[in-house]
């Protein structure tokens, strides 16, 4: 099983490595699936929306929704994620790498991308996600404590990545 996870303390530094892997394995003709994560700043909240874009090539889903500038709870659209996990899900034949932005709270109890990153790692196909301090423990039981971890430089997840990836003939 070939899983591997970043995590940074820092907000947005996974988005972005997670974003410069997928286009650079892209850009080397390699079949990235998955999604990355935008998150873009709402004025006078501590909120942002967050915006994924379904790999290769596929649109950008909203998956969060503005619940209010006083709003505490999460902000996440369930509906836009399930969205995005099936549009992923009906690219894993001839996938070379799955990348998930987020191993989050849906993940952790059961749901989103949990599905497809088990399906990518029954077929061999190496999976990296990013996730964080809250749900890390969710996710190392979730993959038996096989995952390994990466340091948030996008040249450390590319040395992981391209010896996995398998090139069409």
């Amino acid at each position: 099983m070939n899983i591997a996870y970043v995590t940074h303390a820092e907000g947005g530094v996974v988005n972005r490595v997670l974003a410069a892997l997928a286009m650079t394995l892209l850009d080397e003709g390699v079949r990235v699936i998955g999604t990355t994560q935008t998150d873009t700043p709402r004025p006078k909240t501590h909120h942002c929306d967050m915006d994924v874009r379904v790999l290769p090539d596929g649109g950008i889903i909203r998956i969060s929704q503005d619940l209010g500038p006083n709003a505490r709870g999460c902000h996440l659209d369930p509906s836009a994620l399930e969205e995005a996990v099936a549009l992923t899900a009906a690219r894993l034949e001839g996938a070379e790498i799955l990348v998930v932005n987020k191993f989050g709270k849906h993940e952790a109890e059961g749901r989103g991308f949990r599905e497809v990153i088990a399906e990518a790692a029954a077929r061999d196909i190496p999976v990296i996600v990013g996730t964080n301090g809250l749900n890390i423990d969710a996710f190392m039981a979730f993959c038996g404590g096989d995952a390994v971890a990466l340091d948030a430089a996008t040249d450390t997840l590319l040395t992981w990545a391209r010896p996995l990836v398998r090139r069409a003939a």
